[in-house]
């Protein structure tokens, strides 16, 4: 039975293990220059105080490359369930081959163990040697992403770590118990597409968010958290606050909620405006944002920001892994059960 199966998934297995191959090269020989880039850019703009302008320049300058390794780990789970777990006992079913080897003396539970076991740990083992391959790659970009592209966002998160690995997990399994249901290659595919994007939309907007008590806390205004001002020059004016989506001394931290409340905790308007003259004063045209920023401190003015730090990249990660875990072993538990007492 292993045999058999190895023969019906050996192309695949060969076409990725290339892939795979081809990407590590890449990796292993540009990784060590990025590095060294990084560590050179960092030792010389800690003299000078420029480390904020080297960020932007070392991360604008590999920001392709950035991207598309995040939309290939992304994309990777989904391929595996919509390619190699949805067609895996759906293209049998429409054959009816699974009859001729039920008659063999090969039980139903055994079958369809060596197809989950074989497969499915093929294609657990390549998303995550592909996940921490780019990890690896991509610690020194990770640590001078823009705001909104660092560890903890929703779009880099899932392409880091451990995290693809249970993805990956779940995805096939989604495929190989939707194709049992459907019965038909193409409707399979489909649904199976469908219903894990649904799941991987869910997880970082209703799930991730709660997976620990987000930190909530007031900050002083500066560089860190403002991307600038703007001003209302009508009846003596008035200065709105924009803020960024960053907390002062929590650089990478995945900010849920960013506002502008003034001296007694109320929401600075929904423009974070700040009644203060713009005509004359630390907030005239001649002073200067952070002369204005310095008088909106003064006058009690904070950010109150929602956030989950940075050091919580890695507890995360186990706990969104361990609960595709779960999910995984339920819809296995469950393909088992299916095939036994339905499936026929």
């Amino acid at each position: 039975m292993i045999w058999l199966t190895w023969r019906q998934f050996r192309g695949s297995a060969v076409m990725m293990a290339a892939v795979l191959g081809v990407l590590a090269a890449v990796l292993a020989v540009t990784g060590p220059g990025l590095a060294s880039g990084y560590a050179s850019g960092i030792a010389a703009c800690a003299q000078d105080g420029s480390c904020g302008r080297f960020y932007d320049r070392f991360f604008d300058t590999y920001q392709l490359p950035f991207m598309a390794l995040t939309l290939v780990v992304l994309l990777l789970p989904a391929l595996a369930g919509l390619f190699w777990g949805a067609p895996l006992i759906t293209r049998e079913l429409e054959a009816g081959t699974h009859l001729l080897v039920w008659n063999q003396s090969i039980t139903r539970a055994r079958w369809l163990t060596v197809k989950l076991g074989l497969v499915g740990l093929v294609t657990v083992a390549a998303t995550g040697l592909c996940g921490l391959m780019v990890t690896w790659w991509s610690d020194p970009l990770d640590k001078s992403a823009a705001d909104g592209l660092g560890l903890m966002a929703p779009l880099v998160f899932g392409a880091r770590g451990i995290a693809p690995m249970g993805y990956a997990a779940f995805a096939f399994v989604l495929g190989v118990t939707v194709g049992m249901l459907v019965r038909r290659m193409l409707p399979a595919m489909a649904l199976t597409l469908a219903l894990f994007a649904v799941v991987q939309l869910a997880m970082p907007m209703l799930v991730r968010p709660h997976l620990m008590s987000p930190v909530t806390a007031s900050f002083e205004l500066g560089q860190a958290n403002v991307d600038g001002i703007g001003m209302d020059r009508d009846e003596g004016g008035a200065v709105h606050v924009m803020l960024r989506s960053a907390v002062p001394g929590h650089a990478g931290a995945w900010v849920l909620s960013s506002e502008l409340v003034d001296p007694s905790g109320r929401t600075a308007g929904a423009e974070g405006t700040v009644g203060v003259s713009t005509t004359s004063g630390p907030c005239a045209p001649s002073g200067g944002m952070d002369t204005c920023v310095a008088e909106i401190n003064r006058l009690g003015y904070r950010q109150q920001a929602t956030y989950h730090p940075l050091d919580r990249f890695w507890p995360f990660q186990w706990i969104e892994t361990g609960i595709y875990v779960l999910l995984t072993a339920g819809l296995a538990w469950f393909s088992f059960w299916w095939t036994r007492r339905r499936l026929s």
